[in-house]
């Protein structure tokens, strides 16, 4: 491993365009890909912002092609070069960067990598169990990183949203006493007093509360939250939530907040303007029409009432069903006949 010296990093490798050409730049990131055309080498230089290439050739500096000749993907690089302009024909409308280039004046290899166990890439299929193990390279992946940014980007949103409505951020204590909640408690052994016990929360209800009474009217927190139950798609062992407690409001002020907020999230992360208010279902709507509490409105297949339909039919069970006062309700198929039983 090299010592980078005095250099300084002074550009992102995602960030370069062509009012940047003539700029001398200094970058540092990882080596996606090396391709060596005999007297030019070229490396597609890696950083979280994305990817620009990189020219190494013998007549800028002869000590950095040579250099070049035995890096391989994922080395960590540090380049000191002029950004130009690709020759005409050979621009890639496919990068943010694909109209220019950085010829290298200086570069120090500042770690070496092993070949790595899967592709640094969007879209690979990997064994699950492998990327795990392999944490660190598949957070590399500009996939994993958009998801870390969007989230980010969100939880940002968020609490400039609710601080503008006047809302309080306050972080809760993390070691408690167990409470009655929904869920078994993640316990902690208390070191000082042996044979005692704390628990994680399962939320911060008791402490929100406690901030209402105490005058605070308006608390959020986005909170890292604990609870010990089995696994299923929709629950987890820790999660996080954004948590809220309001005084002095009826039910209509923190629906209106809650879809405010979520229109203003969906506007500056998604570019997606969301028409306010939201529609709204009753609990006895959405079971007779979705059969479920939380239906996905987009799914057209409604829940429809057949119950007169079939109240004299031939088929014992919906006739015993009707005779008894129960309902008989089905999903209208739309061209289902052309469907196998597979």
């Amino acid at each position: 491993m090299e010592n980078r010296k005095e250099l300084k990093r002074t550009h992102h490798c995602g960030l370069l365009r062509a009012q940047d050409i003539g700029q001398e730049v200094t970058l540092m990131g990882w080596v996606q890909r090396r391709r060596d055309h005999g007297g030019l080498i070229f490396i597609d230089l890696r950083d979280r912002s994305g990817i620009v290439q990189v020219v190494l050739s013998p007549e800028v500096d002869r000590e950095s092609f040579h250099k070049g000749e035995e890096v391989r993907n994922e080395y960590v690089l540090a380049v000191r070069g002029k950004v130009s302009a690709r020759p005409e024909g050979t621009e890639n409308p496919n990068l943010a960067t694909g109209q220019v280039e950085v010829y290298a004046k200086e570069l120090h290899i500042l770690n070496r990598a092993k070949t790595p166990p899967f592709y640094i890439e969007e879209g690979i299929k990997v064994d699950e169990n492998v990327r795990l193990k392999y944490r660190y390279l598949d957070l590399r992946r500009p996939d994993m990183q958009r998801r870390i940014i969007t989230r980010h980007r969100a939880a940002k949103v968020v609490r400039d949203f609710l601080s503008e409505e006047g809302f309080i951020e306050v972080e809760t204590p993390m070691l408690t006493r167990s409470t009655p909640e929904g869920a078994r408690d993640f316990l902690v052994p208390s070191r000082l007093s042996p044979g005692d016990f704390y628990a994680l929360p399962q939320s911060p209800q008791l402490f929100k509360q406690l901030l209402m009474v105490s005058g605070l009217e308006r608390y959020f927190q986005i909170v890292r939250c604990f609870r010990d139950e089995d696994l299923r798609a929709d629950r987890q062992p820790e999660f996080t939530q954004i948590d809220i407690e309001m005084s002095f409001i009826d039910r209509e002020t923190i629906l209106e907040q809650m879809e405010k907020m979520m229109a203003r999230i969906f506007d500056e992360i998604l570019d997606v303007r969301l028409r306010l208010p939201f529609p709204r279902l009753t609990y006895r709507e959405a079971m007779d029409r979705f059969g479920s509490d939380k239906p996905d409105t987009r799914f057209g297949m409604e829940i429809k009432d057949v119950t007169a339909a079939v109240a004299g039919s031939g088929f014992k069970v919906f006739r015993d069903t009707v005779a008894n006062g129960g309902q008989v309700k089905g999903l209208n198929l739309t061209g289902g006949l052309a469907l196998t039983r597979r």
